[in-house]
């Protein structure tokens, strides 16, 4: 039976808070994972305001206790792009390896996924992952790096053990 992570999208756009451009990424990064079993409870919108986004990240690990939060947008280069300044600010561990995945997977699409500096951490129990902000890049990130995620979620809950087999987690 699938386990139902408690997850957040956060989408980052200064442009989208303002109301002058529709999120189109937020919304397809529900419904990929909602495909997946995980339960979205938090869909957010967000300026690139690096204070407002790292007080967000720490209420919804620390209070609302996610599973997991999935970011998109302000990962490029842009002056005012700040995602993974704020993800790394309220990070306990780095899991830099979904991040390298996924820059991995869009190199073999396009050179410019070189460009992309999202993150990915730990903080408490809760996984943050930074995605791109264009609804296609999106989707060829969630798509490469979805099928690994749930076993990295029982790992870091300390359901499993790294071998796989399952463990009882002190209450």
């Amino acid at each position: 039976m699938k386990r139902r992570w408690k997850t957040a999208v956060i989408t980052l756009s200064d442009k989208g808070y303002a109301g002058e451009r529709e999120d189109k990424s937020g919304p397809l990064i529900q419904e990929m994972i909602e495909e997946e079993g995980y339960e979205v409870v938090e869909m957010i919108l967000l300026p690139d305001e690096q204070k407002m986004i790292e007080e967000k990240l720490i209420q919804l690990c620390d209070e609302a206790k996610m599973d997991l939060i999935l970011t998109t947008g302000g990962t490029g280069f842009s002056p005012r792009d700040c995602t993974p300044e704020a993800t790394l600010a309220v990070a306990e561990k780095n899991a830099p390896g979904i991040a390298e995945a996924m820059r991995y997977a869009s190199l073999q699409i396009t050179p410019r996924a070189m460009l992309s500096r999202g993150a990915s951490v730990i903080r408490k129990e809760t996984l943050i992952v930074n995605l791109p902000g264009s609804p296609k890049a999106v989707k060829e990130n969630l798509e490469y790096i979805l099928a690994s995620l749930p076993h990295g979620l029982e790992i870091m809950k300390g359901l499993i053990g790294e071998c796989g087999n399952e463990v009882k987690k002190k209450s």
